[in-house]
């Protein structure tokens, strides 16, 4: 295989398209499946961007998410001082990830989804209410796309919506700060709420019931469960929760406005909406930068990937490897784009896919049913987009109808 010999590409990079991946991220699949990248502080990596070799890394145990290894990337500054505290789920590994992921299974299960879902449209249709009863005109961000996820995981979690300000405004904080000292500071304010809220659920108080509430009784009380460590997993449920889907919601609308074709073919045809909402996952890759390091050596592909090597797979380019999917970087609703990696793979793949799925599903379809002139109110060049080190967004989106 090859394996780029010039200089190694910088990462990550902005978008200039909020759909689209860097300019220079096609270039490392063209010299593919594996590419050397360079971070931030000078320290080069692997980047891998075939979609077969992704999976197959992903899936290997020699590839650690363990945030505490001192070789761990450091990709953006913020993350620097990302080895002093053990983050649940997504940067442990096997067996204790194993044992965590257990404990949240059942709630993040196709049944208990299934069961929210009368509930997620009517959240959806209340904050559609406000908003028609406000405008024409909103800016669809802070009215829609971000209360929706946003009250569904507290409604899951257990946390007081009232609160949201407060720790919507926080995680924005914690996932756009520039240093490392400004992310402690954030998930501080972020661990304070979490084990005061965990005092208040063991006396009984703290708000409406939830997964917190279940992981309290039992877990927590019976021992298998460290308090730390029930916070850091209610941090990282918390944004992670209404973060990303509120990046998908918002950025997956102004795509589909850009491609009224596809819209067209979404609106005739709702039968395409699970599809359609696979090939956004896909496209956007709003997640983009999985990052791994390898804890022994392992040769793959005619090259060694070295024990402390770090690992990244951006997102943005293994979706959109050819091999895969034929004219990788068009919108087509009509493919069949499941096996996209928008939420990892392997062990760590994302707890939270059942809930993102049907909130985007009705958020998206409710939102273009119910406003059929929905349009943007600036030029697509207008719409301030998130840069690269953050999940893909955009921080606001006006439209009007």
């Amino acid at each position: 295989m090859n394996v780029t010999d010039s200089a190694a590409t910088p990462f990550p990079q902005s978008r200039t398209c909020p759909y689209h991946p860097p300019a220079a991220y096609p270039e490392l699949a063209a010299h593919g499946p594996l590419a050397r990248v360079r971070l931030y502080g000078g320290r080069e990596v692997w980047a891998v961007t075939g979609h077969a070799e992704a999976r197959a890394l992903l899936a290997d145990a020699r590839i650690s998410a363990d945030r505490r290894n001192p070789a761990f990337p450091v990709v953006v500054p913020r993350a620097e001082r990302q080895g002093e505290f053990e983050l649940p789920l997504l940067g442990v590994d096997d067996p204790r990830h194993a044992q965590q992921r257990r404990m949240l299974i059942p709630a993040f299960g196709l049944k208990r989804i299934a069961a929210m879902r009368p509930w997620i449209q009517r959240t959806v249709d209340g904050l559609l209410d406000a908003m028609l009863a406000a405008g024409p005109g909103a800016e669809l961000v802070s009215a829609y796309a971000l209360p929706v996820p946003s009250m569904a995981i507290c409604y899951l979690l257990g946390v007081p919506y009232a609160d949201h300000g407060f720790f919507e405004t926080v995680s924005r904080e914690l996932i756009g700060a520039q240093g490392a000292d400004e992310a402690v500071a954030a998930r501080d304010k972020l661990t304070g709420y979490f084990r005061g809220l965990i005092e208040e659920k063991e006396r009984g108080a703290g708000g409406p019931g939830g997964l917190l509430d279940e992981l309290v009784a039992t877990p927590l009380a019976e021992g298998r469960l460290d308090r730390e460590e029930l916070v850091m997993m209610a941090l990282f449920l918390l944004v992670a929760g209404h973060e990303t889907t509120s990046n998908m919601i918002s950025l997956g609308t102004f795509t589909l406005l850009e491609h009224p074709e596809q819209l067209a073919a979404l609106r005739a045809d709702p039968g395409l909406l699970p599809g359609a909402v696979e090939e956004l996952l896909r496209l956007l890759a709003i997640a983009d930068g999985i990052v791994r390091v390898a804890r022994e050596d392992i040769e793959f592909h005619g090259v060694t990937i070295r024990a402390g090597d770090g690992v990244v797979f951006p997102a943005s380019v293994v979706n959109r490897d050819a091999a895969v999917y034929a004219d990788p970087d068009a919108l087509d609703i009509r493919r069949s784009a499941r096996h996209h990696v928008s939420f990892g793979f392997g062990v760590h793949q994302c707890l939270g896919q059942n809930l993102a799925r049907a909130e985007l599903e009705i958020a998206l379809s409710t939102l273009f049913a119910r406003i059929p002139t929905l349009r943007l109110a600036v030029a697509p060049d207008e719409v301030p987009v998130k840069p690269a080190g953050t999940l893909q967004g955009l921080y606001a989106l006006p439209v009007t109808w």
